[in-house]
């Protein structure tokens, strides 16, 4: 049984209506207008880089060494850094770790394969300041999810060292959304639907094919990559892709752990630490990711 707090957050948003008349300036607005302020000792530092706009993360205790390198969602044509600041930076301190949030450009302005190749400047970059490979894991939710599995293909496609591992949030990671969930989970979930997601996927790839890896990571081939962490909701349309991806994933021989979380739906984990369920979840998250980089448990 969902809590009280989730409760009124699903209410919440079945009460926004229908958004698919809204355009593209309305619907960033509502974005930031949204935003959770990071928690008051956080330290926020903007990078000054480039050809990247990103922002250091620091909660006390964090590990110097240890990087959360973490996408906003946004299905690639809204969302930012602020947007997002307070569930990035969240997830680095359960993790343990510094947190490097990376913008990237958004659609319609700037199309397929834009948003990778910013991911893959952030990751240069994080690398160029001498973190170790072994020392981040890279995140994102909803299409920053999906971009932060792109950026390991494509990290992988340069000969980059890999990180130590993703840990994705709802990702989305199949542009054409075949996915079966979307007709029968359709009822349950208010906050994605299939014609919203063609609608941006369309404004995102231009002319590009959905099926390119680099833009749907769930057709790529997935054989070398680290472990990764999925946390999707049990009740969101978009749940059959995560499964599709873990199943591809642990049969290319990857090491997946795939956590459906009942009745939740898409990135429940960006509602606030007053829901216990998104607090639960990136408590869990931040432990995966400690194992993962061998850093001592809270």
């Amino acid at each position: 049984m969902p809590s009280t707090e989730f409760q009124s957050y699903l209410d919440a948003l079945r009460n926004l209506g229908d958004q698919s008349a809204m355009s593209i300036e309305e619907l960033r607005a509502a974005t930031e207008r949204k935003a959770l302020p990071a928690a008051a000792d956080v330290t926020c530092i903007p990078v000054e880089a480039p050809g990247l706009r990103a922002e250091w993360s620091q909660t006390p205790g964090a590990s110097a060494e240890h990087v959360l390198l973490f996408f906003h969602g946004g299905g690639y044509y809204r969302g930012s850094i602020a947007a997002m600041r307070e569930l990035s930076s969240r997830l680095a301190r359960m993790g343990g770790v510094r947190g490097l949030s990376a913008a990237y450009r958004l659609a319609p302005e700037h199309t397929f394969p834009a948003a990778v190749e910013d991911a893959v400047t952030a990751y240069r970059w994080l690398l160029e300041q001498g973190v170790a490979a072994g020392n981040v894991i890279v995140s994102g939710a909803s299409a920053g999810g999906g971009l932060a599995l792109a950026l390991l293909l494509a990290a992988r496609e340069q000969g980059l060292p890999l990180p130590a591992g993703a840990v994705v949030l709802s990702p989305w990671v199949d542009l054409t959304q075949s996915g079966e969930t979307f007709a029968t989970h359709a009822a349950a979930d208010p906050v994605i639907s299939k014609a919203y997601l063609d609608r941006f996927a369309g404004m995102y790839l231009g002319d590009a094919d959905p099926m390119q890896p680099l833009a749907s990571p769930v057709f790529g081939e997935l054989a070398g990559l680290p472990p990764v962490l999925i946390q999707v909701g049990g009740a969101e349309t978009m749940l059959d892709e995560s499964r599709r991806f873990a199943a591809k994933a642990r049969q290319a021989g990857v090491e997946v752990r795939l956590d459906e979380w009942p009745e939740m739906v898409h990135v429940w984990q960006a509602c606030g630490m007053r829901v216990p369920e998104a607090r639960d979840a990136i408590e869990q998250a931040g432990a995966w990711m400690r194992g993962r980089l061998g850093l001592p448990r809270r």
